[in-house]
């Protein structure tokens, strides 16, 4: 009986190991190649937007306001423990609600979250930030866009909200926030090892034709197409 279950525990072990050479592989291979096509429209890439990460997690950063979008009529700054109003740009990522608010530091995970998110059993939401600045660096790259792009990403974005009965975002009461000037909302779609908030962000940037991967779970994937 004892060599039967060593016997089942050692295939587990085998299978496990060989999923994940295939996953780390597939991520690999696809995150490397290139998903934006050539623009040949010629419109004005006159929209500053950036494409930020933790070193684990991507978000996507667009001015607070222009003449396409206000966020802050989606995302109102009030719902920020700061109310800082003077603000110019907003980071907006998605990803499991369990991750975000139960997660803040590595440290604090724990299996049953992780089984959670992996399985694609629990919910999700949407993480916005509010900045004064941006400041380019190894995890932060600017990005000129045309107004198509943008209002891609700005449709993307909307579109993963989950909405009140009255249209509206629906705001997550924490105390999770990471600083004062952030917030989370409730979210559509279900994260999972296949799909991660760096797939949702690298999705985001394909359909808005920037430079992006075929695919992958991880923000590697997505800045080695900024800094090549």
């Amino acid at each position: 009986m004892m060599k039967k279950v060593m016997m089942v525990l050692l295939y587990v072990f085998i299978g496990l190991i060989v999923f994940a050479g295939l996953y780390f592989a597939a991520d690999s291979v696809l995150s490397r190649i290139s998903a934006d096509k050539h623009d040949k429209e010629g419109m004005p890439k006159n929209i500053t937007v950036y494409v930020l990460s933790n070193d684990v997690h991507t978000d996507i950063v667009l001015p607070i306001r222009n003449e396409l979008q206000d966020w802050t009529e989606v995302f109102p700054i009030e719902n920020n423990k700061g109310k800082d109003l003077n603000q110019q740009y907003v980071s907006i990522g998605w990803g499991d609600k369990g991750f975000y608010l139960n997660t803040p530091e590595w440290k604090d995970l724990t299996l049953k979250t992780a089984l959670v998110a992996g399985l694609g059993i629990g919910e999700t939401a949407l993480h916005v930030t509010y900045y004064k600045q941006m400041e380019e660096n190894d995890l932060c790259y600017k990005v000129q866009i045309d107004s198509n792009q943008y209002n891609v990403l700005k449709s993307y974005i909307l579109n993963s909200l989950d909405m009140d009965k009255e249209g509206k975002p629906i705001l997550i009461e924490t105390n999770a926030q990471y600083g004062p000037d952030d917030a989370f909302y409730e979210a559509k779609g279900a994260y999972s090892l296949f799909y991660s908030c760096n797939t949702w962000s690298n999705a985001a940037l394909k359909k808005a034709n920037m430079p992006s991967g075929v695919w992958t779970v991880f923000d590697k994937g997505i800045l080695r197409h900024y800094r090549d």
